[in-house]
């Protein structure tokens, strides 16, 4: 890790690689947000901690700032725990281990997610809280919880707390465009009661994997082609079921589900005549999706193994009512904007799917920038899992980010960028949820942008930042911080 200290920005960078350090995944951010409370306070900083977690730092103007309009810095704390099968990490326990990839221009991790997502932002807002020599107005810094995993921190966010006029999110992953608006989501989840019934005489039993593909942010990457492991599967399986007489005896696949899945397995059993018609078909189907994704799934593969005999497997009936409503599930892009080109406007993601007892339980993210766009597709997932006998529920809505037009920093913003480096940059919606368009709820006067450096293939093992455009980042953000607009 002690690579990272030859980097610059280096105060942003030695507080990322102390973020590192310690484990902070969503939903367990205590570790987090208790050094950063004793860190703000080492520094004589005013810190409070709201009823849900949230964490609110407060610095007073520069000399001769006082006039400026207040800013906001935002981040949030927690990071998306993803790993490599091959790696053994305990996110709860286990610091994230940084390094600078060979190129010399991307910093990523030993086999897990980096964090960079939201870890660089909250490392250069805890950078400028440190600073003694960057100008800016009044100064406050929103540290939110569980955006990864709910939003639960934007949700609970009560007004009153802040004073500030202007929110700087920074939780994009491109340099060069500012946000200023994104897409808003909903939560899905289907059960389906599980039947069993003895597993027939002269069956063999099976553990079959597909593993290897690159997964990805649910809304950043899900227009990329980037295949889902639990789609793969079970198109496989449904085949197989109908072909081989195959019966399941449970189904597992994805983690997250706002973490495009990158491993399934299932377990099985096939009449022992057709074992070889089985597996010569697995061989045909893997070769088929490795040709057919090759040009974006490198690494595919798929493991068929042999495990201790089971007792039981699901009926037919079950099988076939579960299988056929995870094949129809939409999935992907449902529909590009008509309004910002190469925008995606609608999406699902068949992020998790669990066997729990007796039950299969499956986890759908929708994003939208859309509320209608959202709600379409929502009677759609509904009519498919209800139509097979699923109880099906939907929570945790919550509201895109409308872009304003007449956004006075946005303004501030491009003018500065154009200025510093010669160019426009380009002004985007994105996709991906922010926690912006919550905001709005308990702040709705809020003046409100999104910038950051690159980061690519969030949320999954894969993700990397680029050292280069941290730099533009910090450059971007302390100018900005000392353009602030007069009240």
């Amino acid at each position: 890790m002690s690579t990272l200290s030859q980097l610059q920005p280096n105060s942003l960078w030695q507080i990322f690689e102390k973020i590192c350090s310690i484990p902070h995944p969503s939903k367990h951010e205590q570790k987090i947000s208790l050094w950063i409370q004793e860190w703000a306070k080492e520094l004589g900083l005013t810190i409070k901690e709201d009823a849900i977690g949230n964490l609110f730092i407060k610095k007073p103007a520069t000399k001769g700032m006082e006039d400026r309009k207040g800013i906001i810095l935002q981040a949030h704390m927690d990071m998306v725990p993803q790993k490599n099968n091959d790696t053994e990490h305990d996110f709860l326990t286990d610091p994230i281990k940084p390094y600078i990839q060979e190129c010399g221009e991307w910093v990523t991790a030993e086999g897990t997610t980096l964090g960079a997502d939201n870890g660089i932002g909250l490392a250069s807002a805890l950078a400028v809280l440190a600073s003694d020599d960057i100008e800016h107005g009044p100064l406050e810094v929103l540290v939110t919880i569980d955006e990864e995993a709910g939003m639960s921190g934007a949700f609970g966010l009560e007004a009153g707390w802040l004073d500030g006029d202007i929110l700087i999110n920074t939780d994009s992953e491109q340099e060069g465009e500012v946000y200023m608006g994104c897409a808003g989501g909903i939560d899905g989840s289907a059960d389906f009661l599980l039947e069993y019934t003895d597993v027939p005489a002269d069956h063999q039993a099976f553990n079959l994997s597909i593993s290897g593909l690159k997964g990805g942010h649910s809304g950043v990457d899900i227009h990329t082609g980037r295949a889902n492991a639990n789609k793969l599967l079970v198109r496989f399986l449904l085949d197989a079921s109908n072909e081989f007489d195959l019966s399941l005896t449970e189904f597992n696949g994805g983690s997250l589900r706002n973490a495009i899945p990158r491993e399934a397995n299932a377990s099985f059993v096939v009449p022992t005549a057709n074992v070889e018609g089985l597996k010569s078909a697995l061989a045909t189907y893997l070769a088929t999706i490795q040709t057919n994704l090759g040009s974006v799934e490198t690494d595919i593969d798929m493991l068929l193994i042999s495990p201790e005999d089971f007792d039981q497997c699901w009926t037919k009936a079950t099988q076939a009512a579960i299988l056929r409503a995870l094949n129809a599930c939409p999935n992907g892009v449902i529909r590009m904007s008509d309004d910002i080109e190469g925008i995606v406007e609608t999406s699902l993601n068949l992020g998790v799917v669990r066997t729990r007892g007796k039950k299969l339980n499956a986890l759908v993210l929708i994003r939208s920038l859309h509320d209608d766009g959202r709600l379409e597709t929502v009677r759609t997932v509904q009519s498919v899992f209800e139509l097979a006998g699923a109880n099906v529920e939907f929570s945790g809505a919550y509201p895109g980010w409308k872009p304003d037009t007449s956004s006075a920093i946005m303004k501030t913003v491009r003018d500065t960028y154009e200025s510093l480096f010669n160019k426009v940059p380009e002004v985007m919606v994105i996709h991906a949820g922010l926690e912006c368009g919550l905001f709005k709820t308990a702040y709705p006067h809020w003046d409100m942008v999104s910038i950051g450096p690159t980061i690519k293939f969030p949320h999954s093992p894969d993700e990397k930042v680029e050292i280069a455009t941290v730099a533009q980042y910090w450059q971007l953000l302390t100018a900005v911080l000392g353009n602030a607009p007069s009240k």
